[in-house]
């Protein structure tokens, strides 16, 4: 099975550092986001990968080809942001209609039975109850048929929210609606919309069902990758207990890369240092530390440091005597 994995979006949350780094790059627990992906997909059965690039999609490329050097992968290019559905259409060129499609986004991490999702017989999308669906497509469903889907309803009737996750069996219906909706340009809220399709297709007579999602690990700003690391290295603790440290406290989970260099330091819990960074004399806990940072003689907690950042801090030894008082904090900061 093909699947379709748009990762064009800008990442305006989390810049400074998409200045840079494509979102889906970013390391989380030891990996890029997109690889937490592609390694879910393909264990399942996945063996086709058409990805919708846009920025910085020449570093996508030569990343995802470098990690992945024997799968196939299509690369497509999306040069105006027009939506999810616009993106979507690019890949027209490269599919089968005769033959259903995956469309997952690149820039969740989900935790599901994918083998099962790859597997249903009809049109299948995944969903999650959430707080404020106000934020997401919704769909509303009868015995677990889908029966209307809104896209960012102002008051939305259901509170499950369409997560990204979509296994499409009427491939050249999607198509030819995503191709009318192009050519009458129907939009909602300035962009095509992926959920507008799927709804026109159900009031088409399009058969569709829900398929409820294990977990949704959002990636889209600093604190919610943060959370998303915490997480993912529960998940692994097991398998990222390095040794590649010296005259060091861990407090697991942690991953540290085998290339990383940390030594006189205190790291954990829920701590992510990349390929090719260097810790020393510091304090790190809930953080992630990127590839090639270098961080010396810093007290760091909930912190995102990015690729090649360099950040130190100063070593003291003080002799005070009884009822001093030392404060080098500035204050009106």
């Amino acid at each position: 099975m093909k699947a379709i994995i748009p990762v064009a979006g800008v990442g305006s949350r989390l810049r400074p550092h998409t200045n840079t780094l494509p979102k889906v790059l970013m390391n989380v627990a030891g990996k890029s986001i997109i690889g937490h992906i592609i390694d879910s997909i393909i264990s399942a059965g996945v063996d086709e990968l058409i990805l919708i690039v846009g920025h910085l999609g020449d570093m996508v490329r030569d990343m995802i080809s470098q990690w992945y050097p024997d799968l196939k992968i299509t690369y497509v290019e999306q040069p105006e942001r027009h939506g999810l559905g616009h993106a979507i259409y690019l890949a027209e060129p490269y599919i089968d209609m005769t033959q259903p499609v995956c469309i997952i986004l690149g820039d969740t991490i989900f935790r599901a039975d994918f083998n099962k999702f790859l597997r249903e017989p009809t049109n299948v999308i995944g969903v999650k109850e959430v707080d404020d669906p106000r934020r997401f497509g919704v769909a509303m469903t009868k015995n677990g048929t889908v029966y209307e889907l809104i896209e960012k309803p102002a008051d939305p009737k259901s509170n499950l929210a369409l997560i990204g996750m979509y296994r499409i069996q009427d491939t050249k219906a999607l198509f030819d609606t995503l191709a009318h909706m192009i050519q009458e340009d129907h939009r909602t809220k300035g962009e095509i919309q992926l959920t507008d399709a799927l709804q026109l297709m159900l009031a088409g007579g399009a058969e569709m069902k829900t398929f409820t999602i294990d977990k949704w690990l959002d990636c889209g700003k600093p604190e919610t990758l943060l959370s998303t690391n915490h997480i993912l290295l529960e998940e692994f603790a097991n398998t990222t207990r390095n040794k590649n440290y010296t005259n060091c406290i861990i407090h697991q989970p942690v991953y540290i890369d085998p290339t990383a260099s940390v030594s006189d330091s205190v790291i954990g819990p829920n701590v992510t240092i990349a390929a090719h960074a260097t810790v020393r004399f510091s304090i790190i806990s809930e953080s992630l530390i990127h590839e090639d940072a270098f961080v010396s003689n810093m007290i760091l907690f909930e912190s995102l440091i990015g690729t090649k950042a360099v950040l130190k801090g100063s070593r003291m030894n003080i002799n005070i005597g009884d009822s001093s008082n030392i404060d080098f904090t500035r204050h009106g900061m």
